[in-house]
């Protein structure tokens, strides 16, 4: 099988995710820099407490500045959105932010626009790999009407109903 991590990575290719920008301040109370990175491991995982989870790269600043803070934001990209989604993805802490449109909400940075938004504190940290799984306590969450950027096959698309489920 030692071909089986390339064909581990194939199968999570054809695995629709959706994608998110997760958001952290450098300082306390929203003072500080803001920071943020793009993953497509985001998912709810409980309605009672709502919870959710993010995978981060063991390495990143992000990851760093989530265990120092205890807390994170979740901003779940719309179709519209996929720039942000590649900017937020490459390497360079604070510089993402340069040129883009963001707000404070409960402390973090917020992507205005974004279909979805989730506020959290850290519930626990579980290694996993390469990556950390970040769980999260929901302690504010808002909506705003779109399309969500979903992520298959290396690229970026959308969602569309099917007939027969409408």
């Amino acid at each position: 099988m030692s071909d089986l991590p390339e064909r581990f990575r194939e199968v999570m290719a054809g695995v629709a995710t959706p994608v998110s920008v997760i958001t952290a301040m450098s300082g306390t109370d929203g003072e500080g820099l803001p920071h943020g990175t793009t993953v497509s491991a985001f998912a709810s995982l409980s309605m009672t407490p709502p919870m959710v989870l993010v995978s981060l790269d063991r390495g990143s600043d992000l990851l760093a500045l989530v265990r120092d803070t205890g807390r994170f934001g979740v901003n779940v990209l719309g179709s519209t959105q996929s720039a942000l989604a590649l900017a937020f993805a490459t390497k360079g802490g604070t510089s993402k932010f340069n040129g883009v449109r963001w707000e404070i909400d409960h402390g973090l940075p917020r992507l205005p626009g974004a279909p979805g938004w989730l506020a959290c504190d850290v519930e626990s940290l579980v290694d996993g790999g390469d990556h950390v799984v970040a769980l999260g306590l929901v302690v504010a969450a808002d909506t705003v009407e779109g399309l969500p950027l979903t992520y298959h096959s290396r690229v970026f698309g959308t969602h569309a109903a099917l007939e027969a489920s409408r």
